[in-house]
């Protein structure tokens, strides 16, 4: 029925400039006509396509539009979560900072404390050593005194002891040997 109508509206169409041209100038109504026809055949035929094509075009805009906001929306939750992220890094940079300046401050102090203690073992090992060597030197300084004053004093007996002298003192010897209480026991 569509195609009846359809060849019927374009015959007349069709028909009506032929027929205009024949009767010598029908002015514009004619071409107002064939106009109109056109536009009804076309509203007629084409009215369906037309309607699903701007159906689909409408909604594909809106799928576009959803589409766009779902993505803006992931995107601003991925731009909040790197905000989260950048501010937890900030904060955690801030802890590492001040966990390296209180090591770094600890280390400080055990290391003075190392020091002074290295210092204090090394000045009692000083003292020791000063101590030790006073010592040594002063025993150093008796033995070479006595050794001195035995060699003055053999020196002096060598010189005033006679021989009548010596036998008498070797005789005091010998009577002290005999009193004494180890010499009866044996």
């Amino acid at each position: 029925m569509r195609v009846l109508l359809a060849a019927v509206t374009l015959a007349l169409a069709a028909a009506a400039p032929a027929s205009a041209a024949e009767e010598g100038g029908g002015g514009l109504l004619y071409p107002v006509i064939n106009f109109v026809l056109l536009l009804a055949v076309l509203i007629y035929f084409a009215r369906k396509p037309i309607q699903t094509y701007f159906a689909e075009r409408r909604a594909g805009i809106r799928k576009d539009l959803d589409d766009a906001a779902t993505l803006e929306r992931q995107a601003r939750e991925r731009y909040a979560q790197w905000q989260r992220r950048l501010v937890d890094l900030e904060r955690e940079l801030a802890e590492i900072r001040s966990g390296a300046q209180e090591r770094a401050d600890a280390e400080r102090a055990s290391l003075l404390a190392d020091a002074r203690a290295a210092a204090e073992r090394i000045r009692s090992d000083a003292a020791a050593a000063v101590e030790h060597e006073l010592r040594r030197a002063r025993a150093n300084l008796r033995e070479e005194a006595s050794q001195l004053a035995i060699e003055l004093a053999s020196g002096i007996l060598r010189e005033k002891v006679t021989a009548q002298d010596r036998d008498r003192l070797l005789d005091e010897f010998i009577d002290r040997i005999a009193q004494s209480p180890d010499a009866r026991t044996k």
